[in-house]
C-alpha cells in the first residue's frame, strides 16, 4: 500500500466519523456538508438528491420525537473501502444504541469521489439489518 492510498483511506474514514458524529449530535449541515453537490442518500425507500435536499430531509422535523429517545449512538464497526483512482466504495457496518439500547444495526453502501474539497460521498445507501420491535426509530419499515 502506497503512502497516498494510506492517506485516501484515512480521508475516508474521516468522512464517515465526522457524518456520524455529526448526525448523532444533530448537527445536519456538518452531516450534509460530507456529501458530493449532487451527492444522494438513500434510506426508508426514499432518495435524497443534494446537500440541500439531504439537509431538507434530516434537518425538517417530522413525526414528534418519542419522548423516550434522549440520545442516539452510531457506532462504525468493521468497514473495507476498496479505492479506484478518485473513486471508491466501501462497505461498513454500524450499530445503534438509545435509550432502549441496541435499537437497530445495518450497514452503510457507499460510493466515494474525491473532489477539489476532498474525498465527499456520491451515494449512500442506508441499509437495516435488524429492528428491535421497541425501536425509536419510526421512520424504518417494520419487518
Amino acid at each position: 500500500m502506497t503512502m497516498e492510498e494510506m492517506l485516501d483511506r484515512a480521508a475516508i474514514h474521516l468522512l464517515m466519523a465526522t457524518y456520524t458524529i455529526n448526525g448523532d449530535r444533530g448537527r445536519i449541515a456538518a452531516l450534509a456538508d460530507v456529501f458530493a453537490k449532487d451527492g444522494l442518500l438513500e434510506f426508508s425507500g426514499e432518495q435524497s438528491r443534494g446537500r440541500q435536499a439531504i439537509l431538507d430531509r434530516l434537518g425538517t422535523p417530522g413525526q414528534p420525537r418519542d419522548p423516550r429517545h434522549s440520545f442516539t449512538r452510531h457506532n462504525l464497526t468493521s468497514s473495507l473501502v476498496e479505492l479506484d483512482g478518485d473513486g471508491a466504495s466501501g462497505r461498513t457496518y454500524f450499530q445503534v444504541m438509545t435509550d432502549i439500547g441496541m435499537d437497530h444495526h445495518g450497514h452503510y453502501a457507499d460510493r466515494f469521489v474525491r473532489t477539489d474539497a476532498g474525498w465527499k460521498i456520491a451515494h449512500r445507501q442506508v441499509r437495516i439489518d435488524w429492528q428491535s420491535p421497541d425501536s425509536l426509530y419510526p421512520t424504518f419499515p417494520k419487518r
